[in-house]
């Protein structure tokens, strides 16, 4: 067959396999769309007219479909994150739409839905495993949740609030990523870089000689420092002028809260339609709406748990803020009595420096990306009996620094696949961290053969880039960060299921999907692998061993302060999802001030909008959510705990439990409910004590 040459190949349409990076260009992206979804609107219509109530008369057919979309708009939506650009922009904003009306269409589908209430009616019900059963049964609640069951206007109402939301979520993202790239701190003279670090006056160099400054060098300057967690943070850790850290800290907590990049009006009218489309399924809020289909039963079991740890940690803050006045006040300072937000970080980090005798700053040269993958792997390979190795130029890829990996298992057999993108990019990749599915796992069919298509998974991170020729040499806070992050990859890796729906991460409960990630994170203190990712990058020289017994040491240092504040997100989030109403006396602003009265002990500024910047809530998947985090750590210290009760030490009693941690939290996916998955592994139900334990605030029994 020979192509007509007036059809250009557009990479977008590929519809399955690796994404061919190298090629795909904006200006490809609308014309993708529309050819894609009027195939799509095709499919759809014709399974509605022969749907059949079967796995494979409705399941499997329409995985397929939802699949082509999800392969080509999961590509836009990583690029939109990685790869920003006002030319991808402009063009993921004028296909959304189409793809929110293609989502709405096919979750409000009457023959579709029906037809999955029949299956479950059937007699052939009985016959599908437990993984068929729980993707039948949350097709049933999602498509219950996507407005099926209203008709006439509640419906064009419910989709008309769903085009708005997806849009006003993009434009709040795209808010946030300007509003922190345009700041920039530019410093001249030597005094204004007193007590900065030196991977900071490097970095801060090569952002000036990137921004435009050619001449920029680390030793005479010009600097410039950004609102960038990696610049911003040990800024605020270390500069000695105070009068420059209260400018940047007044700058990062008033992101995108005025002018053309506002998100205020934004906050009011998203948690106004969440509550319109909550009141049209039948919900009294949206945050029953959210806990509808997570583990947690409703609003007063999140806020039982939220009060408990808030009771373990509020008073240890408080000694926390009290200890580091004293600590200021002995230094002479003559801030110490009135301790203010840009102050904390910076006594804090002197105060950690003293009393532990080491600054995050020593260890990064023990910490380069190329051992700490060695480690982490090794760790892996101990725990689960995988092996990580290289496959570079297996994949195409988005930019130079990303890295490609292959997983095998025991036999050598490749099981699965990941990209590492380990470093910040200011302008085109948004803040954070995060895991992301490229490829699901599932057994296909094609022609009469059947396969396991393998997982792959986008890893990806910001930490330090490499600087001046060294390798990323990271802070331990990065170190944990990557070990987080390839925990969600393992999960969404090690799965053993062979239904897409329920493979991996997919149909796992919000509240349980950061278990195996927070799980990881364990591990970065435990002496034999600590040992295996900390080696000097120029000598190869371990870290030594009083370093060890001093992180240990500072794993708890603030611990109650740092608790209170995710209790602080977590309490806001619910409070606006569940007791606030827009439009009223209060603004959501309001809300956060009341709020931080019981959970926080030094007040936010009045002109603090942190919630302008709150992409969790406003701009990703922790709407009434946020408190997942606390919820998944209560699971995850307790799976911890596992390891610690069948002893560390014990090589054997290790891998036995390794395997039992697999074989349940890793490779049951969303195949069973979470909290059976965790009794399975753990053999009865997940108690707070570890975690309490974990961060030091059990309190002692007398």
């Amino acid at each position: 067959m020979s192509a007509n040459p007036t059809i250009t190949h557009n990479p977008l349409l590929k519809g399955s396999g690796l994404p061919p990076f190298t090629e795909i260009q904006p200006e490809q992206v609308k014309p993708a769309f529309q050819q894609l979804l009027a195939e799509l609107e095709q499919e759809l219509a014709t399974l509605e007219s022969n749907v059949k109530p079967t796995w494979n008369g409705l399941v499997e057919p329409l995985e397929k479909l939802s699949e082509r979309l999800t392969w080509s708009w999961g590509i836009v939506n990583h690029l939109m994150g990685v790869k920003n650009s006002p030319e991808l922009r402009s063009a993921q904003e004028a296909v959304q739409p189409g793809v929110v009306q293609f989502y709405n269409n096919l979750g409000q589908s009457q023959p579709i839905y029906n037809a999955f209430k029949e299956l479950r009616a059937s007699n052939s019900w009985d016959t599908l495993d437990s993984a068929q059963q729980r993707i039948v049964e949350a097709a049933i609640r999602d498509a219950e949740l996507s407005g099926v069951g209203l008709q006439g206007e509640a419906r064009e109402r419910f989709n008309a609030i769903q085009m708005e939301l997806a849009e006003l979520s993009t434009k709040f993202s795209n808010h946030v990523l300007d509003a922190t790239t345009a700041f920039n701190l530019t410093l001249t003279t030597k005094e204004e870089i007193d007590g900065l670090p030196q991977s900071l006056v490097s970095l801060a160099a090569q952002t000036a000689r990137a921004a435009g400054e050619e001449n920029a060098t680390p030793e005479n300057g010009p600097w410039h420092i950004t609102l960038d967690f990696p610049s911003f943070n040990p800024f605020m850790q270390h500069s000695t002028r105070r009068d420059l850290r209260e400018k940047l800290y007044k700058a990062y907590i008033t992101r995108a809260s005025s002018g053309e990049l506002d998100n205020n009006p934004l906050i009011e009218r998203i948690l106004e339609l969440r509550q319109e489309l909550a009141n049209l399924l039948g919900f009294a809020n949206y945050a029953e709406l959210s806990l509808a289909s997570k583990m947690a039963p409703n609003v007063e079991a999140v806020e039982a748990l939220l009060e408990e740890l808030r009771g373990a940690s509020y008073d240890a803050a408080v000694k926390d803020l009290e200890a580091l006045k004293e600590f200021a006040a002995a230094k002479g300072a003559p801030e110490a009595a009135d301790l203010r937000h840009w102050d904390i970080p910076f006594w804090a980090e002197r105060q950690r420096e003293e009393k532990f005798a080491f600054t995050a700053e020593e260890l990064r040269p023990y910490f380069p990306l190329p051992q700490v993958l060695d480690g982490l792997f090794g760790l892996v390979n101990r725990l689960f009996g995988v092996t990580v190795t290289p496959a570079d130029g297996q994949a195409p890829v988005w930019h130079e620094d990303v890295r490609y990996f292959q997983i095998a298992d025991e036999s050598g057999s490749p099981i699965a696949y990941f990209y590492l993108d380990p470093y910040s990019r200011p302008g085109e990749k948004r803040g954070g961290a995060w895991m992301d599915t490229c490829i699901n796992r599932a057994k296909i069919t094609e022609n009469g053969v059947t396969s396991v298509r393998l997982p792959v998974a986008y890893l990806v991170c910001n930490q330090t880039p490499p600087v001046d020729g060294k390798p990323s040499l990271m802070t331990f806070y990065e170190v944990e960060t990557l070990f987080h992050e390839f925990g969600h990859g393992l999960h969404h890796m090690l799965t053993k299921v062979n239904y897409t729906g329920a493979a991996g991460i997919n149909n796992v409960e919000w509240d349980a999907v950061e278990l195996p990630s927070q799980f990881m994170e364990n591990w970065c203190y435990e002496r034999k692998t600590l040992f295996s990712l900390a080696k000097h990058y120029e000598t190869g020289a371990p870290l030594p061993e009083h370093y060890y017994q001093k992180l240990l040491a500072a794993r708890n240092y603030m611990s109650g302060t740092a608790i209170l504040r995710q209790l602080h997100f977590s309490s806001v989030d619910i409070e606006l999802h569940s007791r606030y109403r827009p439009g009223g006396k209060e603004t959501a602003a309001d809300v956060r001030h009341r709020v931080a009265k019981n959970t926080t002990v030094l007040p936010p500024l009045p002109e603090d909008s942190f919630l302008c910047a709150f992409g969790h809530i406003f701009a990703g998947g922790y709407a009434a959510g946020y408190y997942s985090y606390k919820w998944a750590e209560v699971l995850s210290a307790d799976a911890f705990a596992a390891f610690e009760d069948a002893g560390l030490e014990n090589e054997e009693a290790v891998k036995a439990t390794g395997k039992r941690y697999r074989d349940t939290v890793l490779a049951l996916g969303g195949s069973k409910h979470p909290m059976e998955v965790f009794e399975e592994f753990r053999g009865r139900e997940p108690s707070t004590v570890s975690l309490l334990k974990h961060n030091g605030l059990l309190p002692s029994v007398a």
